[in-house]
């Protein structure tokens, strides 16, 4: 039980990053930054999903699946969210970018739970590493969202704290489940890395680059730099 609790306090540490992120983006300091660093803020959230997809989602989710299984998950990834993404377009919402940040927050709230039952060190700094994703990716989500005008900044950044509740779920189900399912979970993490994929080149990557500067070619090295380093922190 004691791991179980460690699992859903873990999982919701990276979760709150999200309302973190947008609050800052919400906030009177943000709106005076210049466009060059809040695309460059962006860029850094995609750089980090790609890390997330390269270092985490890919290498760990197919260890224990054969290569036509690990494949059909990818494809069904990518393929499961153009069509989510059409749709959102057609119906001239936003949220792409939301999006690849619950793609990547959920899978890896799952694996966090299924390595606290084997491996305590690896679930704690995959915990700090996706909190250090979620912060830009949540300022970066925000920031399409408020954009339509149609839902106020503090009901974003209170959507984005309940959402951040499906961590410890997804960690208990991790925990309970698929820690004895590898399989399962590694189709789950494959899935979701084929769907970031698909969102990073549609939609995150060119909001980020509105600009004409360096910053958000810049910001998504660094980014993916992150992701780099906890990935060999983690070893």
């Amino acid at each position: 039980m004691a791991d179980l609790w460690s699992a859903l306090l873990l999982t919701l540490m990276p979760g709150a990053a999200m309302p973190i992120g947008a609050a800052f983006a919400l906030s009177a300091t943000c709106r005076k930054l210049p466009h060059e660093v809040t695309h460059g803020i962006m860029a850094f959230g995609g750089g980090a999903l790609l890390a997330a997809i390269a270092l985490v989602l890919v290498p760990h989710g197919r260890e224990d699946l054969t290569a036509p299984v690990a494949l059909l998950a990818f494809v069904g990834g990518g393929g499961t969210f153009y069509v989510i993404d059409r749709r959102l377009e057609a119906g001239g919402g936003r949220g792409a970018q939301l999006l690849a940040m619950l793609l990547d927050y959920l899978p890896e709230a799952m694996a966090i739970g299924a390595l606290l039952a084997a491996q305590k060190e690896r679930a704690f700094l995959l915990a700090g590493l996706i909190f250090l994703q979620n912060l830009p990716e949540g300022f970066a989500a925000f920031r399409e969202i408020v954009r339509d005008g149609a839902v106020s900044g503090g009901k974003i950044v209170l959507l984005f704290a309940s959402l951040a509740l499906l961590g410890p779920a997804c960690a208990a189900i991790g925990f309970t489940f698929l820690a004895e399912m590898p399989e399962v979970l590694g189709f789950i993490m494959l899935f979701a890395a084929g769907g970031i994929l698909y969102l990073i080149f549609q939609d995150v990557a060119p909001e980020s680059h509105e600009v004409q500067a360096w910053s958000p070619a810049l910001g998504a090295v660094l980014g993916f730099s992150l992701g780099l380093w906890g990935e060999l922190m983690i070893g």
